[in-house]
């Protein structure tokens, strides 16, 4: 059993972690079912265990978390769906690399549910969309924007952290850091696309779509 939570409005960062530390620790123990957790944040700056100092261009700007999760700098904010994945991977074959693979094919399914084409880029987490409507890069390739990131934490064994889909947030907000130290690259929505995509049409194709992935 999954225990699917979608929460209206802004959630803390503060708030959230403590949740999801407390469910994590729960599920490992036994004592709670696995949790897929839906929300939105205020405007905020999250550092992964990788971040460098650099990049946070703009550090009075928002306010800035430190995250143990895995990667850089990110942002959230309204407009952002931010998934929260607390999953037994213990349970799901004990392989982190899988698992992320999963969280990547899962986050392209649901976006083929709107006919965008998400795509994996070798040194480059999250995923990407080829920006054909764009000047093509100095050397002669398609631009290429961040439409999703992906950065988890596992204790136990069970995840938490998760997923950040830019379904119609102030992509302007991003300018404050440089997200996930990719400098060359730039960010885009659903909305920015050109789709009229709501907020619960991205968590309606998310469920949809997550049996595809991990109930295979």
């Amino acid at each position: 059993m999954v225990d699917w939570i979608t929460t209206d409005g802004l959630t803390g960062y503060d708030e959230a972690v403590a949740f999801m530390e407390t469910r994590a620790a729960a599920i490992a123990a036994g004592e709670a079912d696995e949790c897929i957790w839906l929300v939105e944040h205020p405007p905020l700056y999250t550092a992964g265990t990788s971040a460098r100092r650099e990049d946070l261009t703009d550090p009075d700007r928002f306010p800035v978390h430190e995250s143990k999760r895995g990667g850089q700098y990110t942002y959230h904010g309204p407009g952002q769906r931010v998934v929260y994945v607390m999953l037994d991977v213990g349970k799901r074959g004990h392989d982190v690399r899988r698992f992320v693979q999963q969280l990547e094919r899962w986050v392209i399914l649901s976006l083929d549910e709107f006919n965008v084409t998400g795509e994996i880029r070798d040194g480059r987490v999250g995923v990407w969309v080829r920006r054909n409507d764009k000047p093509l890069t100095l050397t002669g390739q398609p631009q290429e924007d961040k439409i999703a990131a992906i950065g988890i934490r596992l204790r136990k064994w069970v995840s938490f952290h998760g997923i950040s889909i830019n379904v119609d947030p102030d992509l302007e907000h991003f300018s404050g850091i440089v997200p996930c130290g990719i400098t060359e690259h730039g960010v885009t929505s659903l909305v920015d696309l050109g789709l009229p995509v709501t907020m619960s049409d991205v968590d309606v194709a998310l469920r949809r779509t997550f049996a595809m992935v991990f109930e295979d």
